[in-house]
C-alpha cells in the first residue's frame, strides 16, 4: 500500500525534537567494557589495555604481504603532485588499486575481499594517504562508511552476496547523508523514500557526496513517511548510482584533497527495491552511527601517516639548513617544534593501533575510543603540519612545483596543510565530536539522574530518579578521593631506565579529578549542562590527552618487550606525556576561568548588528547567491556529471 507523501518542504523541528532524534539513534546500552568510558568516570582501568593486545600471526602475515604490494604500487604508480595539480586521480590508478584488491581490504575473503584486520587496514590507509591523501579519502569513504561496512554489520545475507563481491573488486561506493541545509542535525532530513508496492521512491538532494561523482553504489539516508504498515523514520538504502532519476549535478572543488570526487547528487522519483533497504525503517541513523564507531578510525590513520611524513621532512630539512653557525634544529625555538612533531606522532600511532586492535578483538566497546582518536588525530595532525610549514619558513609556504622549478627539492608542505584541514570537519566536526563524546562520557550520570532534570518527567519519576542517584553516588563519589595514583610504587612495571610510572599515576589521579569536575558541573548547571559547550569541550579534550598518554605508555612497554626500539619508544612516550600534562593543566584552569560568558554576549551583539561599524573599510570579494542552495525536490535541470570508472 502506498503512503501519502509528506510536504516537500523541509521538516520543521524544535531543538528538543532534534535532540530526541539524535538520542534515539545512540547505542543505549554498554554490553562490553570501555577504557575511555571508565576514564571519564574516574576509573583508570589499565587492565583493559595492558598488556597491549596483538593481532593473530596469520592476520599479521596476510596484512604485511598486502602492505608490501601496496607500497610498491604507491612508489611506482601514484603521482601525488599530479593529482593535486590536475585535481583528479587518473582512471588507471583507480583501476590498478582495484586490481590489487585495495577496494576490498575490509571485505571478507569469501566475498572476494582481502579480509584485513582493522590494524592493517589502517596501516594501508596511512601508507596510501602519504602518497596521495585524495586516494586515502577515496578508499576510506568506500570501505569505512560506504556500502561494505553497513552491509557487513546490518545487511541480509542476500545483500552481502549481491553487493560485497562488487565492492571488493569492481564497484566504488559512497555514503549520502548530508544535505544543503542539513549537517549534524539529521532530524531535519528532507530526502524522502515513499513506499510504492515493492519499492521505495526517493526524492531529494544530497551534498558533499564523497566518491559520489564516480560511485557505482550509494548508501542513501532518506526519511520514510509514517503510514499503514510502515513505522517510518530515517532509513538506509543501497542505491544503484546509474538508476533512472539519479543525477550528479556538480563536482565540488576544495582547498585541499583536490582529487576528491565529491559532488551534489539529486534523486527524482528514483525507484529502489525494498530488498535494498538496510535494516528496518527508522534504523538509518543508528546504522550510520554504529558504522562510524570503527569507520572513524580511518581518519586518524591518515593523520598518523601525515605525522610520520612531517617528522621525516622536519628532520632532513632542519639538519641541512643552517642559521648562525649551526643547524636550525639545534636552535630551541625550532627544536621544540620538532620534539612536538616526534612525540605527538608516536602518541597518535599508539592511540590508533590500540583502538584498532581493540576493534579487531571485539572484547571492548570502543565507540568513545574511536571518537577520541578521530578528534585528537585530526586536531594534532593539523598542528604538526602547521609547525612543519613554520620550520620550512618561506619554503613551507611555497608550492612543491615552484620549488622544483627553481631547482630545489619539491616538498609539498603547504599541500599537506591544505589536505589535513578537512579532517577537523569530515565525519563529525571537532565541535560535534566534543558534544558526541561528552554525551557518552556523562551517560552513567544521565542513566541514574537524568529524570531529575527532565522537564517532561512526573514527580514520581523524579522521586525514583533521586533515590537511584543517591545509591549510585553514595558508592561512586568516595572512590574519587583516593587511588593508586597516590602510591609512589604504583605501575612500577613501566620503569626501565626511563620511568613512565609517574605519568600513569598522573593519569589515574587526573581521571578522578576530571570525574569530580564533571560531577560538580552537573550539580551546578543541571539541565543547563548541555548548553555549556565550552566546558564540555574542555572536559573531552582532557580525556583525549589522558587516553593518548595511556596509549603512549602501553605502546612503549610493548615495543620494549618485543625488542623494537624500546629505549627510544620510552623516550618519546616520556616526552609526549610531559607535553600532554602541560596541556591538561591549562585545560583544567580554563574549566572555571574562561571567557565563555562574555563571548556569548559578544556573539549576541554581532548577530544583532551592534558591531557592524567594525566591518567598515573593506570590500567583500564574495559572489552573489543564496547562503544555502535551493534543494527543493524535482527533476534535475543540469548535466549529469556522474563519471563511473570502468
Amino acid at each position: 500500500m502506498s503512503a501519502t507523501p509528506e510536504s516537500p518542504s523541509r521538516p520543521t523541528v524544535t531543538e528538543r525534537e532534534a535532540r530526541q532524534v539524535a538520542e534515539a539513534a545512540r547505542e543505549q546500552d554498554w554490553h562490553k567494557p570501555s577504557f575511555a568510558k571508565e576514564l571519564f568516570l574516574g576509573r583508570f582501568r589499565l587492565d583493559l589495555i595492558h598488556p597491549h593486545p596483538l593481532p593473530a600471526g596469520e592476520d599479521a602475515e596476510r596484512g604485511e604481504a598486502f602492505l608490501a604490494k601496496l607500497r610498491d604500487f604507491c612508489e611506482t604508480r601514484i603521482d601525488g603532485a599530479l593529482i593535486d595539480r590536475e585535481a583528479r586521480i587518473p582512471d588507471e590508478v583507480v583501476t590498478g588499486l582495484k586490481e590489487i584488491g585495495a577496494f576490498g581490504m575490509k571485505i571478507d575473503t569469501k566475498y572476494g575481499g582481502l579480509g584485513l584486520t582493522q590494524v592493517h587496514y589502517n596501516k594501508a590507509l596511512a601508507l596510501v594517504g602519504s602518497a596521495s591523501p585524495a586516494i586515502g579519502a577515496l578508499l576510506s569513504a568506500h570501505q569505512s562508511i560506504g556500502v561494505p561496512q553497513p552491509l557487513k554489520m546490518f545487511g541480509t545475507q542476500e545483500q552481502k552476496d549481491t553487493f560485497l563481491p562488487r565492492c571488493a573488486r569492481t564497484d566504488i561506493s559512497a555514503f549520502l547523508l548530508t544535505e544543503p541545509d542539513v549537517g549534524s542535525d539529521p532530524a531535519r532530513l528532507a530526502t524522502t523514500a515513499v513506499p510504492e508496492g515493492d519499492d521505495y521512491v526517493l526524492d531529494g538532494v544530497k551534498l558533499w557526496t564523497t566518491n559520489g561523482v564516480v560511485a557505482d553504489l550509494l548508501v542513501v539516508m532518506a526519511r520514510v513517511p509514517k503510514s499503514e504498515g510502515h513505522r517510518g523514520g530515517i532509513t538506509a538504502f543501497v542505491v544503484e548510482a546509474e538508476s533512472e532519476g539519479v543525477t550528479v549535478e556538480n563536482r565540488n572543488a576544495f582547498m585541499g584533497l583536490r582529487g576528491l570526487e565529491n559532488g551534489v547528487t539529486r534523486f527524482h522519483r528514483v525507484r529502489v527495491p525494498a530488498a535494498h533497504r538496510i535494516g528496518a525503517e527508522g534504523q538509518g541513523l543508528k546504522i550510520a552511527l554504529t558504522t562510524l564507531n570503527t569507520g572513524r578510525l580511518s581518519l586518524p590513520a591518515m593523520c598518523v601517516g601525515a605525522g610520520k611524513w612531517c617528522l621525516k621532512i622536519a628532520r632532513e630539512w632542519s639538519a641541512a639548513r643552517e642559521q648562525w653557525g649551526k643547524p636550525v634544529a639545534l636552535h630551541e625555538a625550532v627544536g621544540s617544534k620538532i620534539a612536538f612533531i616526534a612525540a605527538t606522532t608516536f602518541a597518535l600511532e599508539a592511540v590508533l593501533d590500540l583502538s584498532s586492535q581493540m576493534a579487531d578483538e571485539n572484547r571492548n566497546d570502543i565507540r568513545i575510543e574511536a571518537a577520541l582518536a578521530k578528534l585528537y588525530g585530526s586536531e594534532m595532525a593539523c598542528l604538526m603540519a602547521d609547525e612543519l610549514v613554520q620550520i620550512r619558513g618561506g619554503r613551507g609556504y611555497e608550492t612543491a612545483d615552484s620549488l622544483r622549478d627553481r631547482g630545489e627539492r619539491a616538498v609539498p608542505a603547504e599541500q599537506i596543510l591544505r589536505d589535513l584541514r578537512i579532517n577537523r570537519i569530515f565525519e563529525g566536526s571537532t565541535e560535534i565530536m566534543h558534544l558526541l563524546i561528552a554525551r557518552e562520557a556523562v551517560d552513567a550520570h544521565l542513566s541514574v539522574a537524568g529524570d531529575l532534570i527532565d522537564p517532561d518527567k512526573t514527580l514520581g519519576d523524579k522521586a525514583r530518579a533521586g533515590a537511584n542517584a543517591g545509591l549510585f553516588y553514595a558508592k561512586w563519589l568516595p572512590r574519587l578521593v583516593t587511588g593508586p595514583g597516590q602510591l609512589p610504587g604504583a605501575y612500577g612495571e613501566f620503569r626501565h631506565g626511563i620511568d613512565l610510572s609517574p605519568h600513569l599515576r598522573y593519569v589515574e589521579r587526573t581521571a578522578r579529578r576530571l570525574a569530580r569536575s564533571t560531577f560538580y558541573a552537573m550539580s551546578r548547571w543541571q539541565g543547563r549542562m548541555e548548553t555549556k559547550q565550552g566546558f564540555l569541550g574542555r572536559i573531552v579534550d582532557i580525556g583525549a590527552e589522558l587516553f593518548a598518554m595511556s596509549a603512549a605508555c602501553v605502546r612503549a612497554e610493548l615495543l620494549r618487550t618485543r625488542g623494537e626500539n624500546g629505549r627510544e619508544a620510552y623516550q618519546l612516550a616520556d616526552a609526549f606525556c610531559r607535553q600532554s600534562r602541560v596541556r591538561v593543566e591549562e585545560l583544567f584552569g580554563r574549566l572555571w576561568t574562561n571567557t565563555d560568558d562574555i563571548d556569548r554576549r559578544v556573539v549576541k551583539g554581532v548577530l544583532s548588528g551592534t558591531y557592524t561599524w567594525l566591518e567598515q573599510g573593506v570590500v567583500d570579494p564574495s559572489g552573489d547567491g543564496p547562503w544555502i542552495a535551493d534543494a527543493a525536490p524535482g527533476p534535475s535541470t543540469r548535466e549529469n556529471r556522474h563519471r563511473p570508472i570502468r
